[in-house]
């Protein structure tokens, strides 16, 4: 997905449960690794929680990592990801199983489990929420769900796309079994089903409204969940949204009272807050990292915010990266986008744009995913004379021929210093550039729909796996496709990576994939994303994953009930 820096999970990867192998079953929903006994946790009070702009809390449309964070509070889909051991572990769904092809998928769901409002949550809801998604195009065509994407493996979504009917692989056997069938086999779908998107919501109250204060809100400004925690009242645009503990949770239940998600535009403005008390967790402006690991401490997993150790700087499974429009020339010539590529120096953007806090990309699957192999992109490294020569080769010998490329970028994030370094390393072969910004939203749509020369992309993980890496960004039927790049053979050969059932035989085809598709550089990849979060010394067992996302309900405060 991408993020709110337009990036959208886990360090290891535990091996997918197909039927013939094994059904996952037994384990506490939304369970992961705490590093306290239970005897010391504090039960109470409410974390303070810095959010930037908010596309969507309705798992409707939950495409970015700020919405995300609240949906996933607020819902439990099929299955979750732990956290720390990246193992995918039952939540709505207490066991499932598939066909030995990994095509025919069912899930058994929870019995006796409610949404926030009481209302017992059945198969039938995960279908009708599915099914809105994934019609979305065409019954609210002025709105369509951006999400819709995650369930195009199952049969009948082209035709929801469409028509609007209901997706023909989605059935309720009965209230707790819920089964999918794909339209091609994908041994991976358990991950998949772990995006909060992909939650149940209750049908009447979705188009009914929801009940406040005796009026009726609608879904989209209040969502009721399944999840740990429920909202106290609808959202605050721009201001605030506030969470409080879900008693009623069928799973563990939250060791504090709530969650303020407190909406900043200025990052420099909510880290005078966090320095004040008056938020509990917030990103680190530019160029003061340094001084935040001084105040207050680092991390020591990089994950875990704990007193006296505060400051994140773990890796995400994201990458920051520039997408060559393939299909305009001169960028379909495959020498001069080499060129470009070898042009960047990322060890510079690497320490001037991100304080040394992130890692050169040398490949599109991030470290810490299974699929990933260090200098995968021979061509992801700086070398000028490589560079200069793979120009020549293309016909414009130190630049001469070529006409100004523009470099499209989203406005904010420190993207304008890091897009200049890039037109001066351009510069220095003979590549004239220009910049052209547009806001988040305006940047994606132009990428997806229109042609241009060189623009500013990135990714994180919607689920920990390298199909997450490749099929969004080189099938040449994906939406996120911005390079236009498109290869028959690849395309089969992610429908076979998809059907591999064998984990350790279906990374080395993912593997196999990337080293085709990197002898075209149909994209630049130029650092991993890090955090640069930190967290105050009220905080206990908190986690901000590798994803973005945290689970709320294993965190405790010090001073428990104590609230600000």
């Amino acid at each position: 997905m991408h993020s709110s820096l337009r990036k959208t999970l886990s360090i290891m990867l535990a091996t997918v449960l197909v039927a013939g192998v094994a059904a996952a079953s037994g384990c506490a929903p939304k369970q992961t690794t705490t590093t306290t006994s239970t005897d010391q946790v504090q039960k109470g009070g409410t974390i303070s929680f810095e959010l930037g702009d908010i596309t969507a809390i309705d798992p409707y449309n939950a495409q970015e990592s700020e919405g995300t964070q609240v949906t996933q509070a607020l819902f439990d889909s099929l299955t979750v990801i732990d956290p720390k051991t990246g193992k995918v572990l039952p939540a709505a769904a207490e066991k499932w199983s598939s066909d030995a092809s990994a095509t025919v998928w069912t899930f058994t769901l929870r019995s006796g489990a409610k949404f926030a409002d009481g209302t017992p949550v059945t198969a039938n809801d995960f279908v009708y929420a599915w099914n809105r998604i994934a019609a979305s195009a065409f019954t609210n065509a002025k709105d369509p769900s951006q999400i819709a994407y995650h369930l195009g493996p199952i049969m009948g979504f082209d035709e929801a796309q469409a028509t609007g009917v209901a997706m023909t692989g989605v059935k309720a056997i009965d209230d707790t079994t819920l089964q999918v069938t794909l339209s091609d086999a994908f041994a991976d779908w358990p991950y998949v089903v772990a995006h909060p998107a992909l939650a149940p919501v209750p049908k009447a109250l979705v188009e009914g409204g929801v009940d406040y204060k005796g009026a009726k809100v609608p879904f989209a400004e209040m969502p009721v969940g399944n999840g740990p925690f429920k909202m106290s009242e609808p959202w605050k645009h721009d201001q605030y949204i506030k969470v409080v503990r879900n008693d009623s949770y069928y799973g563990k239940k939250a060791n504090i009272d709530g969650v303020d998600f407190m909406i900043f535009k200025d990052l420099e403005t909510a880290y005078r807050e966090f320095q004040a008390g008056n938020l509990d967790f917030t990103q680190i402006p530019d160029g003061q990292i340094e001084a935040a690991k001084t105040s207050y401490g680092v991390s020591t997993d990089g994950y875990t915010v704990s007193p006296g150790k505060g400051v994140l700087l773990g890796a995400e499974t994201a990458i920051y990266f520039l997408a060559l429009d393939t299909k305009k020339a001169p960028l379909d010539n495959p020498n001069v986008r080499k060129a470009i590529t070898l042009a960047i120096n990322r060890d510079a953007i690497n320490a001037t744009v991100f304080e040394g806090t992130r890692v050169p990309a040398t490949g599109m699957v991030p470290p810490g995913l299974p699929g990933y192999v260090e200098n995968q992109w021979p061509d992801s490294k700086y070398d000028v004379a490589a560079a200069k020569k793979a120009l020549a080769d293309a016909g414009f010998p130190d630049g001469k021929g070529l006409p100004v490329l523009a470099i499209n970028y989203n406005s904010g994030a420190g993207h304008a210093k890091a897009m200049e370094l890039v037109a001066s390393d351009l510069k220095a072969i003979g590549i004239n550039t220009k910049s052209v910004t547009l806001e988040g939203a305006q940047h994606w749509d132009f990428l997806r729909t229109t042609k241009y020369d060189i623009g500013r992309d990135g990714w994180i993980a919607d689920y920990p796996i390298a199909d997450n890496f490749t099929y969004p960004f080189f099938d040449s039927k994906s939406s996120d496709n911005h390079s236009h790049y498109a290869n028959a053979a690849v395309d089969a050969d992610i429908l076979k990576a998809r059907s591999t059932i064998d984990e350790a035989a279906r990374v080395k085809l993912y593997e196999q994939i990337q080293a085709t598709i990197a002898q075209s550089n149909p994209t630049v990849p130029i650092v991993y994303y890090a955090h640069r979060r930190v967290g105050s010394n009220r905080l206990n067992d908190f986690v901000y994953d590798n994803q973005g996302l945290t689970p709320f309900e294993n965190a405790w405060i010090t001073g428990g009930g104590a609230t600000k």
